[in-house]
């Protein structure tokens, strides 16, 4: 998903840099994301959780804190306070757009930060945490050798992932006094915590500890073999899948109006991988799917491939049909299942001299209940009036035109 530069001012008056990740379609909801300690908004695994939620309608601001990435002021004169008083202004900054958000999301101290200030954000009504420490002191352990030295000369330069940052004794003495635990008992909002339990940063027990201090509704869900900045694309778009189906369910999003003669709305399908072939699928707020091609022909094999959503259509189509003709006859049919292959077959009555191949889809119905042979033989025939069955039969009209 296509995403904007905006700025805004920060807590002292500097300007905050952002990146504002829209939805193709319907806006449904907004987001507020917050970084890891030191980090910055374009680290791979905000790109892809930000353009995942995109293509759920859910739209989404990651910003540089204070001293960080492309945002003004310096770091050395930044504490955990300070980052509060940043996302304060990012979400008055959403509002006055009318956009203010409805979820906040926040990685590691981000996580950490979302859950104190979501108070402070009346807008917000769900609030997700990825790797976050439950006590926001965690952090010191990044340069742990460098604290005393810190106290006693008030800054010293500390090496954190490569880079050089100035850590003041004020950070210090500000992060010491924070306390997550009555913000999480009182966040009175709907909770989904990420954590992987090979988190070498901040360990899983801080995911135990956030929590049982928490009240319902809670969510706790395991990142499997993520690292703790959730490097590994199918990781993060791991998360971004989760965070979307939990939000469609706790934001109450609006489902889009009907296009006329479209009854089953429109099917939007977005790039989610340029190098690849994995695709985004959202009808509406409330389904997401994924569509790949097998490892084999360049894909990531993350979901069904064009023809394999093809044949689940026919099936399911066909599934249904039966048991609603069954119902209504009040006949004995326990169960339906449809198994359905697809196939390029040569037409035998193809004309002119170039050889000629037909799609061809086999399906093997199984029905189980005290049929009798003659319910059977009409289940089967009915099979062959299932809607999808015949638009696959029948020559069929496709107007492609470019998007204004």
């Amino acid at each position: 998903m296509p995403s904007s530069p905006v700025t805004f001012p920060g807590h002292d008056g500097h300007t905050l840099s952002a990146s504002l990740t829209r939805p193709d379609g319907p806006q449904q909801a907004t987001a507020l994301f917050a970084h890891c300690f030191t980090c910055s908004k374009d680290i791979p695994a905000a790109r892809r959780i930000a353009a995942r939620l995109a293509a759920s309608g859910i739209a989404v601001l990651r910003f540089d804190f204070t001293g960080l990435g492309q945002s003004g002021g310096a770091f050395e004169n930044t504490s955990f306070a300070t980052n509060l008083e940043d996302l304060r202004a990012a979400a008055a900054w959403m509002e006055g757009e009318g956009m203010a958000p409805d979820l906040l999301i926040g990685h590691s101290l981000g996580g950490a930060a979302v859950l104190k200030v979501a108070a402070d954000i009346p807008s917000a009504r769900a609030v997700v945490t990825i790797g976050a420490p439950f006590d926001p002191a965690h952090v010191t352990q990044h340069f742990s050798e460098d604290v005393e030295k810190i106290c006693a000369e008030g800054e010293a330069m500390v090496d954190l992932g490569g880079r050089p940052f100035t850590i003041k004794r004020q950070f210090i003495e500000d992060i010491a006094v924070q306390d997550l635990r009555d913000a999480v008992s009182h966040l009175k909002r709907a909770l989904l915590i990420l954590h992987a339990p090979r988190d070498s940063i901040v360990g899983i027990d801080n995911a135990a500890d956030i929590f049982l201090a928490a009240k319902h509704p809670k969510s706790f869900v395991t990142l499997d073999n993520a690292d703790h900045l959730i490097t590994r694309p199918e990781d993060a778009e791991y998360a971004a899948g989760v965070i979307a189906a939990w939000a469609a369910h706790y934001l109450d999003l609006s489902q889009p109006t009907a296009p006329e003669g479209a009854p089953e709305g429109i099917a939007r399908i977005s790039e989610a991988d340029p190098d690849g072939f994995l695709q985004d699928i959202s009808v509406g707020p409330k389904h997401h799917l994924l569509a790949d091609e097998p490892v084999k022909y360049g894909g990531t094999d993350r979901g069904l491939s064009p023809y394999g959503f093809l044949t689940a259509g026919l099936g399911a189509c066909t599934s249904m049909t039966i048991r609603m003709y069954a119902r209504r006859k009040k006949w004995p049919l326990t169960h339906v299942s449809v198994d359905v292959s697809h196939a390029k077959v040569h037409a035998e009555d193809a004309e002119g001299d170039k050889p000629s191949k037909i799609d061809r889809f086999e399906r093997v119905i199984t029905l189980q209940g005290d049929l009798d042979a003659e319910q059977r033989q009409r289940l089967l025939e009915i099979a062959d009036r299932c809607p999808v069955h015949r638009t696959l039969e029948q020559s069929n009209l496709i107007e492609t035109r470019l998007a204004d």
